[in-house]
């Protein structure tokens, strides 16, 4: 069953934060700053821990980075704020997730945030996990992130050894702002599953890189190919990863999730802030098609706005699923495609040029005090329940997931309870009987060459 998410309280608590984040509001920071210090301690910086010694020693390492990583990509302002640490029930889980047979899964923008915190549980599920990374050295840093924080977790050093030598990682370059580098990642994808059938099938393939600007930049910064960077990246890079991996994805019971977002939604609390997201009549990509350049700032042919360019490929993300589903059960295939919804997640991409001290202030404001967001952790659990839950493998597909703002606080118990699927954005869900997203995939191919 779809069901529509409640917005007035939501609307209401994203106003207050977003004047909280006036720098005026001294009142509001003073207030919270005690609590915020707190995460401002020096033990980010503190040596390595004995566990994470002897594991260097007995790979013959000098040394593992200790910084606490993980921080997503700036994104839109709207669509930041968040919560608590996620909780897992194994015993349920296990009932709900498909771990047996082990999987071949690829994530891309594995290297930090939910992608790098959903390779992690997949890893530890005992699946093969392909870390696609904007660099090799990107995805080589998120393997050995993986496996430090195994040992940091891990109560027994020796345990945690054994445990990581049976990880399943394989970290590559594959950066989707170059069409280029999205050919030579399958190509070597290819190479290494030579004379391996099974092996070089995938179970899923997940979507998940993202791209986001400052909301202030008002210059168009272009992909390889000269395609507006955000939409370049969030959409047109997938899209052509998309037409080169469907050969290969297992034929029976495969599966491709796109990390999409509330903001693509005018209607929801995220979207309604600053310039809503709309593809208009996508004169932009059909100008840079008529033309033959590629070149286009942005999908409606309006003038660029960073913050709208990020909801802008959101909603393409939400299309490209919704049309690709359609295109596969037209075609008889069993494959399916689901997009979600992590929730408001607060990183550090967003405000790299900011306060440190007022972000972190900030950070604790929306994770603490209101509860109105989620954590990486729970995000990086959403995107492992797309992947492997049965619940969703047992859906139509097609679906946009989501849940109601601090369903973290439920921690793993949330997904396919608060957590599931929702209505799309009214323009998607028009899309599929306007012809939008059908002229929408035909003007992707035309500008990605396929």
């Amino acid at each position: 069953p779809i069901s529509k998410p409640p917005l007035p309280l939501h609307q209401l608590i994203y106003t207050t934060l977003k004047t909280m984040m006036h720098p005026h509001r001294v009142l509001a920071v003073l207030l919270i700053l005690p609590t915020a210090l707190g995460f401002l301690s020096p033990s980010l910086n503190t040596p390595p821990s004995s566990k994470v010694a002897l594991f260097n020693h007995a790979n013959n390492n000098n040394e593992v980075d200790r910084r606490s990583a993980v921080r997503v990509g700036g994104l839109t302002l709207a669509s930041l704020l968040l919560p608590l640490a996620a909780n897992t029930n194994p015993a349920e889980a296990a009932e709900r997730y498909n771990d047996d047979p082990k999987q071949r899964i690829l994530i891309t923008g594995s290297n930090s945030g939910i992608g790098l915190d959903a390779a992690q549980r997949l890893a530890l599920r005992g699946h093969e996990v392909v870390l696609a990374c904007r660099t090799l050295d990107k995805a080589i840093a998120a393997a050995d992130k993986i496996k430090t924080n195994i040992a940091n977790d891990s109560e027994d050093a020796v345990d945690a050894i054994a445990l990581i030598k049976r990880l399943k990682l394989t970290p590559m370059e594959c950066d989707l702002a170059d069409l280029k580098s999205i050919d030579s990642f399958v190509n070597e994808l290819k190479k290494t599953s030579s004379g391996e059938e099974g092996r070089m099938m995938f179970d899923a393939v997940c979507y998940n890189a993202g791209l986001s600007r400052n909301t202030a930049a008002t210059d168009v910064l272009r992909t390889k190919q000269g395609f507006e960077l955000t939409v370049g990246t969030n959409h047109f890079g997938h899209f052509y990863l998309n037409h080169l991996m469907m050969p290969l994805i297992k034929k029976d019971g495969g599966r491709m999730v796109v990390t999409a977002s509330g903001v693509h939604d005018p209607d929801s609390p995220g979207g309604a802030q600053g310039i809503p997201a709309t593809l208009g009549d996508l004169a932009g990509l059909e100008q840079a098609v008529a033309r033959g350049d590629g070149k286009f700032d942005m999908v409606d042919g309006g003038e660029f706005n960073a913050d709208k360019a990020y909801k802008d490929s959101k909603l393409c993300n939400v299309l490209f699923t919704r049309e690709l589903q359609r295109r596969l059960k037209e075609s008889g295939s069993n494959v399916k495609v689901n997009c979600f919804n992590p929730g408001l997640i607060v990183g550090t991409g967003l405000f790299r040029d900011q306060n440190q001290v007022f972000t972190k202030v900030f950070d604790v404001a929306a994770t603490s005090l209101f509860k109105v967001g989620e954590t990486t952790h729970w995000g990086g659990g959403a995107l492992e329940y797309m992947a492997l839950s049965s619940e969703v493998a047992n859906e139509r597909g097609g679906l946009f997931y989501t849940a109601p703002p601090g369903s973290s606080k439920y921690g793993d118990d949330a997904f396919g309870r608060q957590f599931k699927a929702t209505q799309a954005s009214k323009e998607a869900r028009a899309s599929d009987v306007d012809g939008k997203a059908k002229r929408f995939w035909e003007l992707s191919e035309k500008l990605v060459g396929v």
